[in-house]
């Protein structure tokens, strides 16, 4: 058995989904993308009297049945690397980050190539974070225009792992796909073993913009899985209770999952999500209140009862360093999303609002990741039922540090987190130089990145 989180009964995810099917079917979405907006009326959508599209219940049920359950994200070199759906839980950094927490002066400053490409390479080497994420924009030397062609260029020269990623124009993806493309045989191999996940922003107020539509239909006739990400503002731009804000949300996010099946059936779609709180005293939107993770969770179990793979933005923080708030949110929410079976966690590694990426705080979410995807493993018998041969050594020895079923279990028994992690006792803790969280981190990814040549004569780098 698998430990599980559950927030709602199906009679009241039943409710949420039929009252979001009815909004979509009577009040429909602003589709402002006039490609897009064609395909959907050219599949026989009709049109309300105010412009918007609508969406019968027939069509929102052939989409359904359509999108798949799961579906395999392949690396760059085209191997298998995870099974997105089911109960399958992934790590991944978040990818909206404006600035980067220096690692060595810990201040905040505008990103340069330099800190992607150390990103990368430190990112390429964590166990628990699954694949990669285009974290942060750099603005050093980049164009605005292709600055998501240019981040997407660095993780596949330096690293094999799958990516989320996205595009900032309306126009960016194609260029984006031909990049891809170069890592496999042609466009058909693209569409069978994809290695990127591509996120499609829902604007808000049951709209969806210019850039959003035309990058949805892009990527899913390139055959790019794509995850529909609304941001619910709790109290601002959706109801500030849990239930009226899933309903607000299941709106934004399965219109998306409805225009991906009518654009080509049975493309890879995830139901996902960045839900926020609307702080009333500060006027800011924190994604880690205690409220925007209920509904996170509620989400969650909306998208698996209507039988798609999920994402969530979690596993990150709102503090502005690496301290104890972001420890705790950090770890409450990886453990949440691993609990609620969240298939894709977008978040390792951000800070400030998920403006700020912080490479020390990746090396630590690694480790709290790896301690929540330990917890939700199912609970199996490992020769220790009946327990008597278990006595009998305890009363022989006295202990059990030497026993054969300690020698033969302990080491996938005990999750033992690396130096990032006090587990000294104080004396040694004192001998090693009553090193700090920050100090931790930084050391605990000592050897990265690889030394590079100041001056590469060729791309790609190297990986």
């Amino acid at each position: 058995m698998r430990p599980i989180l559950s927030v709602a009964d199906p009679a009241l995810l039943n409710r949420i989904i039929d009252e979001a099917r009815h909004i979509l079917a009577t009040t429909g979405m602003e589709i402002r993308g006039p490609a897009l907006r064609t395909r959907l009326l050219d599949a026989g959508l009709p049109v309300a009297a105010d412009g918007r599209v609508l969406f019968p219940a027939a069509v929102i049920d052939r989409a359904l049945a359509s999108a798949p359950a799961s579906f395999t994200l392949y690396d760059r070199d085209g191997a298998a690397h995870a099974e997105i759906g089911g109960d399958h839980v992934h790590f991944t950094p978040g990818s909206s980050g404006l600035k980067v927490q220096d690692h060595r002066s810990g201040r905040t400053r505008d990103a340069t190539t330099a800190d992607f490409v150390d990103y990368v390479r430190v990112c390429a080497g964590l166990e628990h974070v699954r694949y990669l994420a285009t974290a942060f924009s750099t603005g050093d030397d980049i164009e605005p225009e292709v600055s998501d062609a240019w981040r997407l260029l660095l993780c596949l020269t330096n690293s094999t792992r799958p990516i989320v990623s996205g595009a900032f124009t309306e126009h960016g993806v194609p260029r984006m796909v031909e990049m891809m493309q170069l890592f496999r045989r042609d466009r058909a191999d693209l569409i069978t073993r994809p290695c990127s996940i591509f996120t499609i922003t829902a604007t808000g107020s049951f709209r969806y913009s210019e850039d959003s539509c035309q990058n949805l239909l892009d990527c899913v006739e390139a055959g790019i899985p794509v995850e529909i990400v609304p941001v619910t503002l709790m109290g601002l731009t959706a109801p500030v209770t849990l239930v009226g804000a899933a309903v607000f949300h299941a709106v934004d996010t399965l219109a998306g999952v409805v225009m991906t099946q009518i654009v080509r059936p049975g493309a890879p779609v995830l139901y996902g999500g960045a839900p926020a709180e609307f702080h009333m005293r500060e006027t800011t939107s924190p994604m880690l209140g205690v409220q925007a993770l209920y509904l996170d969770v509620l989400n969650a179990q909306v998208g698996k009862r209507l039988g798609l793979p999920v994402q969530a933005y979690m596993g990150l923080s709102d503090a502005k360093e690496l301290d104890a708030q972001a420890g705790a949110e950090s770890f409450g929410s990886a453990l949440l999303a691993a609990l609620a079976g969240v298939n894709s966690v977008s978040g390792p590694g951000m800070l400030d609002f998920v403006l700020v990426f912080s490479l020390p705080k990746l090396v630590f979410d690694n480790e709290v990741c790896g301690q929540a995807l330990q917890l939700v493993r199912p609970l199996q018998v490992a020769d220790d039922l009946p327990t008597h041969p278990l006595v009998k050594a305890q009363l022989n020895d006295l202990h059990l540090i030497t026993a054969p079923h300690t020698l033969a279990h302990w080491e996938e028994q005990l999750y033992l987190p690396g130096a990032v992690y006090d587990r000294k006792n104080r004396e040694a803790w004192e001998r090693d130089g009553e090193k700090s969280l920050w100090q931790r981190a930084m050391r605990s990814s000592s050897g990265w990145p690889p030394t590079r040549p100041s001056q590469p004569t060729r791309w790609p780098w190297p990986s």
